[in-house]
């Protein structure tokens, strides 16, 4: 169990630093102005598991997934995908332990769904659940105040529609329901309670073939501005949380070698659309605090996302994260799969390595991944991912 204190300010940094995804907080004493570039400036969110990969396939690629054929997972990566997926319907599952150099009883589960309208519309859904398993809250003086097992949701529901044979559009909606100290109290005595948003995505995807050196290419590009939405409020109004609103934009290309071999190979580029912190300067210059941007309207930190980094271009830049990856298919049956991601050192400081396989067999696809980190003691250490992929319409032949 994490002992926790039950105040709402470092109840909520907790759970942002622990969950984020990001295992390194902010250096603020004594910098000055001209040393701001290199300081650490990570930008934190509520909700933070709405951008953990769900599936197993995406996370051995190095946590890539915008532009890569449609499988029943396309939901999370890019909905607008599944209008080009060509099965009539088909279910997915997936389990994860999180964070398990931290703790042992975090889970990470997803389940999501598919079912092609006609040839140019296919609807989908999808449910992700997060427990952060045991937590001991006490309060500002270390006094117990009992045991409680936070929980996180989301459940969406997708749209996508070929506008033509090349090119399609999607939307999603989804419900987000956030449990991380519901019945306590904070410093100011307000009750803390679960808090809830409402979010959608926009998303498209242009797919197209072209020769390279008398080879067949098929090159896809996709993206997806995710998790547009309102903020997150656990207490009052007046204190709300901007959720993880996200741009991904990547392209996959994939060839056949010969009859039975394929191979694809891939990009995708990351940014949260949410403000970038800024910082407090003394009398002489030094950075001494981080100004509370919670009250900053939705639509304007979007805008302001792409050029508010106080250490200006080169910072914005920082805020990319890169994932590439590898797929190799033999026989259309068996896949193996290696991938990178990074991101910068002020910015988190995540970069690992990924890998995976999977085996298809008739009404079935088993995927498994596994993170190894180029940090000691990192958080995400032996990761271990598995998903079920279950193709309906081989069920039914059956």
């Amino acid at each position: 169990m994490i002992p926790l204190s039950a105040n709402n300010k470092p109840l909520k940094k907790y759970i942002l630093l622990a969950l984020a995804i990001s295992s390194i907080n902010i250096t603020q004493a004594q910098v000055t102005k001209d040393e701001l570039l290199g300081q650490r400036n990570v930008i934190t969110t509520a909700a933070p598991f709405l951008l953990i990969s769900p599936d197993s396939r995406g996370a051995s690629m190095g946590d890539m997934g915008v532009a890569t054929s449609a499988d029943a997972n396309s939901i999370h990566w890019n909905p607008s995908k599944l209008a080009f997926i060509e099965d009539d319907a088909g279910i997915a599952i997936s389990a994860a332990p999180w964070l398990r150099q931290l703790v042992p009883d975090i889970w990470f589960y997803y389940m999501s769904g598919y079912k092609r309208i006609d040839k140019k519309s296919t609807v989908a859904g999808s449910l992700r659940y997060f427990t952060l398993g045991e937590i001991q809250f006490t309060d500002e003086i270390g006094t117990p105040q009992g045991v409680a097992e936070p929980v996180e949701f989301a459940v969406d529901g997708a749209y996508a529609r070929k506008l033509s044979d090349n090119l399609s559009l999607g939307i999603a909606l989804r419900f987000i329901y956030s449990n991380l100290a519901r019945g306590n109290t904070g410093i100011s005595a307000a009750e803390i309670k679960a808090g809830l948003a409402g979010a959608g995505d926009l998303s498209m995807t242009y797919k197209n073939d072209i020769k390279i050196s008398n080879k067949d290419f098929e090159y896809t590009i996709g993206g997806n501005i995710s998790n547009i939405g309102n903020k997150i409020s656990y207490t009052t109004e007046a204190n709300r949380d901007f959720i993880p609103v996200n741009l991904r934009l990547g392209t996959f290309w994939k060839t056949e070698l010969d009859e039975f071999n394929d191979i694809g190979f891939g990009v995708d580029f990351n940014k949260l659309l949410v403000p970038t912190p800024q910082f407090e300067y003394d009398s002489a210059g030094n950075i001494t605090g981080r100004l509370d941007l919670d009250d900053a309207p939705l639509i304007s930190g979007v805008l302001k996302s792409f050029g508010d980094a106080p250490g200006g271009f080169r910072e914005e830049l920082n805020e990319f994260t890169i994932s590439a990856g590898l797929e190799y298919w033999y026989d259309k049956q068996f896949a193996l799969r290696a991938g990178y991601f990074h991101e910068a050192d002020t910015k988190g400081a995540r970069k690992y390595a990924t890998f995976g396989a999977g085996l298809k067999y008739k009404v079935m696809q088993i995927d498994a991944s596994y993170l190894q980190p180029f940090a000691n003691r990192h958080p995400l250490q032996n990761t271990i991912r598995f998903s079920l992929l279950f193709d309906i319409d081989a069920f039914k032949d059956q």
